[in-house]
């Protein structure tokens, strides 16, 4: 459908069919007609892929992944939006909506029954407070896909693409990074929005591993220790995965001797190869203190 970009087109739409916009839902339609065509190309939708969207607006992007895909299966949660997406993707015929909220729905089921034989690749403008359980889910998940492309807002991208053991890292850093390659794609305005928000956004993709490393004990105690890390910023990684998981302090500051760091550091100058050897270290200690 034509006009998609203009606002006197999404007007005439949402007036069509008596939608307003949700501020609980964190609606910001894209009117910038460079955004989505980028988005697409540099996602991977292309011949011999299968795309899941995630959070279509008006369908916008939903178009331009159609045009370049084998098919696209869209979540929308909005159930309002649903009869203006049948009437603004009406010429595509490898379009299929899921009404259905994209931390709930089945992924592994939907790959399995949507894309046989295909490629899949994941691209999603995300509304900003879902971002970091959305990509946790889609990373945690280990789907079968090659790659998620996402707009966030600008400073939730830079932590995302942050490198281990800088300042502007966090827990969700390392999850990233365990799980993939993460890269910043390009900057966009908050200008490029309808209504505009009062941040700019920046698309990101994340290039997922063929396996994660296996070098790590225990998975899910690696990831609680990374999480306590970062739960009190201020402290120190000692102390603070001290407080937060409840293990004495001498056991986590011998963990942290062995690990070869030191038990003063802020959690955000160690590494991903020292959080890993931290983890384990402090996994065997924390079972030998528990028998």
């Amino acid at each position: 459908m034509e006009g998609l970009y203009e606002i006197k087109t999404i007007n005439e739409i949402l007036q069509r069919h008596g939608f307003s916009f949700s501020k609980k839902l964190g609606q910001n339609f894209l009117i910038n007609p460079t955004v989505c065509p980028k988005i697409a190309e540099m996602g991977n939708a292309q011949k011999g892929f299968g795309v899941i969207e995630i959070g279509t607006g008006i369908g916008v992007l939903t178009n331009e992944l159609a045009k370049r895909a084998d098919k696209v299966c869209a979540i929308e949660l909005d159930n309002r939006l649903i009869p203006i997406l049948d009437e603004t993707l009406a010429e595509y015929s490898n379009v299929k909506i899921f009404n259905d909220d994209i931390l709930k729905i089945d992924l592994h089921k939907l790959i399995d029954e949507e894309f046989d034989g295909l490629e899949v690749t994941v691209c999603a403008n995300l509304p900003y407070y879902i971002t970091s359980p959305v990509i946790m889910r889609l990373l945690e998940e280990r789907l079968p896909i090659k790659s998620v492309t996402v707009m966030v807002q600008k400073e939730a991208g830079v932590r995302l693409c942050a490198k281990t053991g800088t300042r502007e890292s966090g827990a969700v850093t390392y999850a990233v990074r365990y799980f993939s390659e993460p890269k910043m794609l390009f900057n966009v305005s908050r200008g490029s929005f309808y209504p505009a928000p009062n941040v700019d956004s920046c698309v990101i993709r994340f290039d997922i591993f063929d396996k994660t490393t296996e070098s790590v004990a225990d998975e899910k105690f690696f990831f609680r220790v990374v999480r306590a890390a970062f739960e009190q910023r201020r402290k120190t990684l000692c102390n603070s995965v001290s407080a937060i998981l409840g293990i004495d302090k001498s056991v986590v500051a011998q963990a942290a001797l062995l690990a070869g760091i030191s038990a003063s550091i802020r959690p955000e100058a160690v590494e991903m190869d020292q959080m890993i050897s931290f983890a384990n270290e402090l996994y065997e200690l924390y079972k030998l203190t528990n028998k």
